[in-house]
């Protein structure tokens, strides 16, 4: 069973490739790429009006292989009696051969090289197709689509399929600047690309087709759920509170109390085997989770094997000696919300501290810790504070990040952003706390998380008939167990 999916910079697959044409004769490659791409076309034709033969599709045809590809599939497709035209955007530097397979397939050619003005004249070039093909760039195109490509996909009302990725958006930050492509589905040429995780909203569905690339071990990664469910800590025959892990939160305020409630309560659904609070908000908690063993101060909460500290906690003084004195623990800390902004103004704090770290900022927060935005590289930049700091980072969004020291980077595309709601953080930072206690590693414990606060998320949405609207951390919080019998399932085979 794969335990992760891999996902390759355009540098890493043109090696590849380059490796591949010393094993293949010229032209397969394309051919099997462009063979992929007519057989995802006809299966959306089929699935979106019923049939394939008399269905109409229009290609937007760049220069280079991304246009052979489009240009070849559209051949095959004519030969399954689809009416096909293609868009030349650069009619001198389109792909020859495919080009001429095309027209000896009897598909129509336009010539897209000059500029449009009015609507009527931009639809007239693109006609009024069952389906477009987006081959207008591929992996060595940066920046946005040019002015004469933009209008065209401005005028189009039909679905589109992009073959290998989406136009106008980059190859390795998923980073959009200006005009791009939305496709409808993404059809991957031989391997995933950072795109297909970081800007999943431009990509739609992703379908890979391979073309027999060899590979090296990935940079990026995206945790298998069934690897997530079969290495979620569950009780053993031999088990009992404290084999499973016991997760002390430190959370809460009086102006925050519900952070406190939802902190614990993720960790409690999270299968810790027992959960300690430290702090002012005893009573709420309590109230919630009786379960719970309750003290006002971290000295006298007991033994615990990790320590969640930050959501709703507060930055004075005292908040800032809380910190201080879970960090001086050798145990494994969470760091969240306001636990991190006590960071960003002192980071000594972490001095000297070599036990396990975790911090889980947004974007905001992390440019409170370096002093700088994220930037459109998300990915180097998550990957420099974990290197910098000698931490764990998960940096939060649609498509998290995990990084740990000189290690693979590892990404969860929560596949929409029902999370994107006050209190889900707090969810989060006491899930990786579980995880953590049960002896789980940092980075694995951050993306496992992730992943199952973004399924909680997901089926509290669709379960209250919210779907295309963020669902609130309560309802949140109760599918987290649901989430994790999923995982599990995904890891019996019962999916």
């Amino acid at each position: 069973m794969s335990t992760q999916r891999g996902f390759f910079t355009a540098d890493e697959v043109r090696a590849a490739e380059a490796e591949l044409f010393t094993r293949v004769p010229d032209g397969v490659p394309m051919q099997r790429a462009a063979y992929g791409l007519a057989t995802v076309v006809a299966g959306e034709l089929r699935a979106r009006t019923g049939g394939i033969a008399g269905r109409s599709v229009t290609l937007l045809v760049g220069s280079g292989d991304n246009g052979g590809d489009a240009l070849w599939a559209g051949s095959m497709l004519r030969r399954r009696g689809v009416a096909v035209t293609a868009v030349l955007l650069n009619p001198e530097r389109a792909h020859a051969q495919g080009l001429a397979a095309l027209r000896k397939a009897g598909g129509r050619v336009r010539d897209a090289g000059g500029a449009r003005t009015s609507t009527s004249s931009l639809r007239g070039e693109v006609g009024a197709p069952d389906l477009v093909i987006d081959g207008i760039v591929g992996i060595s195109g940066r920046g946005s689509l040019r002015p004469n490509a933009a209008q065209l996909v401005a005028a189009l009302d039909a679905p589109i399929v992009a073959a290998d990725l989406p136009s106008g958006v980059d190859p390795d930050t998923g980073a959009v600047t200006g005009p791009a492509v939305r496709a409808d589905v993404t059809v991957a040429f031989g391997a995933y690309k950072p795109v297909h995780a970081l800007a999943a909203p431009y990509c739609g569905r992703i379908e890979l087709v391979p073309i027999g690339l060899r590979l090296p071990e990935p940079n990026l990664a995206a945790l298998d759920p069934a690897a997530v469910g079969a290495l979620w800590p569950v009780p053993g025959p031999l088990d009992d509170k404290y084999t499973q892990g016991v997760t002390g939160v430190c959370a809460g305020s009086g102006t925050y109390p519900g952070a406190a409630v939802l902190c614990t309560g993720a960790a409690i659904a999270a299968t810790s085997g027992m959960v300690r609070y430290a702090g002012t908000g005893s009573a709420d908690v309590l109230a919630h989770f009786p379960e719970v063993v309750a003290a006002q101060s971290i000295a006298d909460t007991g033994r615990v094997q990790s320590w969640v500290f930050g959501p709703g906690a507060g930055t004075d003084a005292d908040a800032h000696k809380r910190l201080a004195e879970v960090l001086a623990t050798d145990l494994p800390v969470v760091v969240d919300a306001d636990g991190l902004t006590l960071l960003a103004a002192d980071p000594d704090l972490l001095g000297g501290r070599s036990a396990l770290t975790v911090l889980t900022p947004h974007a905001g927060e992390f440019a409170r810790l370096t002093g700088h935005e994220v930037g459109r590289d998300r990915v180097a930049a998550v990957r420099a504070l974990a290197d910098s700091w000698q931490v764990t980072v998960l940096l939060k969004g649609r498509a998290t990040l995990v990084a740990a020291p000189e290690a693979p980077v590892l990404v969860n595309e929560a596949g929409g952003s029902w999370a994107a709601t006050a209190g889900a953080g707090d969810v989060l930072s006491g899930i990786i706390g579980a995880l953590l206690a049960a002896g789980r590693d940092p980075a694995w414990s951050a993306a496992a998380a992730a992943r199952a606060h973004a399924l909680a998320a997901n089926l509290a949405a669709h379960e209250n008939h919210l779907a295309g609207a963020p669902t609130s951390a309560t309802p949140l919080l109760q599918h987290v167990r649901p989430a994790i019998r999923t995982l599990r399932a995904f890891a019996l085979g019962e999916y």
